[in-house]
């Protein structure tokens, strides 16, 4: 199985990357874990982002993208 790649952007306002990797490290500690702008900044504002294998996974709280990043990555 190939490794899973999360990318996530550390110039979104929702986004807390202080609390956002380790929950995403915690979901897959193999993922290799990528910080860059992934242009997602409108929905960015307001919405929790998250690349999932170039896939957006959005929510309007880290548990609500965590739920969704696990059932993507589970099929």
């Amino acid at each position: 199985m190939s490794k899973n790649k999360f990318e996530v952007c550390d110039r979104c306002k929702a986004n807390n990357l202080e609390t956002l990797i380790p929950k995403l490290k915690e979901v897959d500690p193999e993922a290799e874990i990528e910080v860059r702008c992934i242009r997602f900044c409108g929905i960015g504002r307001q919405k929790i982002v998250v690349l999932v294998n170039h896939l957006p996974v959005i929510g309007m709280t880290e548990d609500e993208v965590i739920d969704k990043v696990k059932e993507k990555i589970n099929g």
